[in-house]
C-alpha cells in the first residue's frame, strides 16, 4: 500500500518584519505568512497561549504532580489591578518615600543623595511610571502583603550593597561558562530566553575550576549574579513591556544530585535569586529531563506554591524540540535543541532569527509535500529540518508549461539521525513554476518539519 501523500501550496511571503529588541513593548513576528492547502488544513504559529505541558521520560513511575493552570503573566498596567492591588501598591509606595524621607540609610546610605539617583536594576525608583512595575514584582513575591514586600525590598537593597552590585556589573569577570548561561533569541511572546545547560559540567576540567571549593563557587555565583544584572538592564520595565525572562534548562548529561559541590552552587545561586530578584521567570522549561530529576520533583512539589508549579513544564528528550516550539518560533530555537538558529557564520548567510519559519507534522507512513509557488524570475533559496530524520527528502522543480520538463534538483536521500540537521539549498528559476519539497514518512512515528524559504529576483 504505497503511502498518502499530502500537499501544502505556499505563495512566496512579504519579507517579514524582523523581531523587537527586548526594549520595545511589542511581540516577535511568529510565521510566516503561508497559504496552506491539504486534505487537512495546517497552519503554521501564531498559535493560541500554550497550556502547560507535562512529558514523562522513560520510566513512567515518576509522575509529575500537574499543575490546573498553566500561568499566566499578569499586566502591570495600573487600570488592569483590582481595587486591592491598587491599594496595596499605593501603600508599599509611600511606605518606601516615607522611609526615603527619613534617610534610611538602606535606601539612602548616603544622606544628600538626591532622591532621583536612588535605584535598583539601573532604573531609578522613584522617577517614572516604571516604579510601579518594580514594586509589583515585589508585591506579587509577597502575595500582596504590603508589610512583608517591604522587608523583602529593603533586604534587596542591603544585599546588593553587601555584594557591590552597581560595580560588579561592570567587572571583567574571566571565565569559561559561556555555553553554561546563554542567551539566544525570544520566545513568542517577546520574552529574551536563557539556556542553563548543565551537562557542561560533566566537564571534569570546567568542574574543578568552577566549583570544587567555597572561593570558586563565590566566583561562580558572582559571574552568575553578573550575567542575570546584564540580562534584566536590556528589558522593558514600562507597564506593559517585556519584563520577564524565559528560562530553558537542558539537563541533558546532567550530573546527578550525587554531585555535592554542584549541589551547594545551585542551593546558594537559587537563593540568591529567589530573594532579590522577584518575578522575573515568565515560564521555566525543563528539557531532556531524566527520570531521576522527576523524582526529586516529585518530593519537592508539595513544598512549592500553585504560582510557581504553574511556570513550570517538562519535557523528555524524545518530547524536547516539539515543547519549545509551543512557546518559540523554530528560527529562535538552536540548532542543538531542534531548530534552525545558529549564530552568524559563513556557513549560513541567507537566514536568521529574522526569518519566520514554518512547522508542519508529517503523519506516520504518509509523504508530505511543500509547494512554493514561483511568480517571477529569482534565485529562490531554501533551509530545511526534519527533527530526528529518518525520512527520505527529494526536491524538484516544475515548470508550469507542461512541454518542458521537470528538473531534479535532489534525488530522493535517506536522512538519518546522524546526517547534517539542516539542508540549505537553491536554484535558479528563469520560467514560471513551483518548487516541491518532498518528505517520505516511512516511519510509525509523526515528525516534525520544520522549513523557510527567501526569493531573490534576477536583475533584467
Amino acid at each position: 500500500m504505497s503511502p498518502e501523500k499530502e500537499t501544502l501550496e505556499i505563495s512566496p511571503p512579504s519579507p517579514p518584519p524582523p523581531p523587537p529588541p527586548p526594549e520595545m513593548d511589542q511581540e516577535t513576528p511568529l510565521s510566516l505568512p503561508l497559504i496552506l492547502t491539504s486534505k487537512e488544513t495546517i497552519f503554521s504559529p501564531p498559535h493560541p497561549p500554550p497550556e502547560q505541558l507535562t512529558e514523562n521520560p522513560e520510566k513512567p513511575t515518576n509522575h509529575i504532580p500537574q499543575s490546573m493552570v498553566s500561568f499566566k503573566e499578569e499586566s502591570n498596567m495600573i487600570k488592569d489591578l483590582s481595587h486591592l492591588e491598587t491599594l496595596s501598591l499605593n501603600e508599599l509606595k509611600l511606605m518606601v518615600q516615607e522611609a526615603i524621607a527619613n534617610k534610611d540609610s538602606t535606601f539612602t546610605p548616603n544622606p544628600d543623595q538626591p532622591t532621583s539617583e536612588i535605584s535598583i536594576w539601573g532604573i531609578p525608583l522613584f522617577k517614572d511610571e516604571r516604579t510601579d512595575v518594580i514594586l509589583l514584582k515585589f508585591l506579587r513575591a509577597r502575595e500582596f502583603k504590603v508589610k512583608d514586600s517591604f522587608i523583602m525590598l529593603k533586604n534587596t537593597f542591603l544585599w546588593r550593597k553587601a555584594f557591590s552590585i552597581d560595580d560588579l556589573v561592570d567587572e571583567n569577570l574571566n571565565n569559561d561558562l559561556e555555553k553554561v548561561v546563554f542567551n539566544h533569541g525570544f520566545d513568542k511572546e517577546g520574552h529574551p530566553i536563557c539556556y542553563n545547560v548543565y551537562g557542561e559540567f560533566q566537564d571534569k576540567e570546567l568542574y574543578n575550576k568552577t566549583l570544587t571549593d567555597e572561593e570558586k563557587r563565590t566566583s561562580f555565583l558572582k559571574w552568575r549574579v553578573q550575567f542575570l544584572e546584564r540580562s534584566i538592564r536590556k528589558l522593558d520595565f514600562r507597564p506593559g513591556g517585556v519584563n520577564t525572562i524565559f528560562q530553558v534548562s537542558d539537563l541533558k548529561n546532567s550530573p546527578g544530585p550525587g554531585k555535592r559541590e554542584l549541589r551547594l552552587a545551585t542551593k546558594q545561586a537559587l537563593q540568591v535569586l529567589q530573594d532579590n530578584y522577584p518575578e522575573f521567570v515568565a515560564k521555566q522549561v525543563f528539557i531532556n529531563v531524566p527520570w531521576w530529576y522527576l523524582a526529586f520533583y516529585s518530593m519537592m512539589s508539595p513544598f512549592m506554591t500553585q504560582r510557581t508549579k504553574s511556570k513550570f513544564v517538562f519535557a523528555s528528550p524524545a518530547k524536547t524540540a516539539e515543547t519549545l516550539f509551543k512557546y518559540v518560533g523554530p528560527e529562535h530555537v538552536p540548532i542543538q535543541y531542534g531548530g534552525l538558529s545558529v549564530d552568524y557564520c559563513d556557513c549560513n548567510p541567507e537566514f536568521t532569527i529574522d526569518d519566520p519559519a514554518a512547522v508542519v507534522t508529517v503523519k506516520p507512513a504518509t509523504k508530505q509535500t511543500v509547494e512554493i509557488i514561483v511568480n517571477e524570475k529569482c534565485t529562490i533559496v531554501w533551509e530545511l529540518r526534519v527533527v530526528g530524520w529518518e525520512v527520505s527528502y527529494s526536491a524538484e522543480y516544475v515548470p508550469n508549461d507542461e512541454t518542458n520538463y521537470t528538473i531534479n534538483i535532489q534525488k530522493p536521500k535517506k536522512m538519518t539521525a546522524i546526517d547534517e540537521p539542516v539542508i540549505s539549498q537553491s536554484f535558479k528559476i528563469k520560467e514560471l513554476g513551483k518548487i516541491l519539497l518532498t518528505i517520505d514518512n516511512p516511519t510509525s512515528k509523526k515528525k516534525t518539519l520544520l522549513y523557510r524559504f527567501k526569493v531573490d529576483p534576477l536583475s533584467e
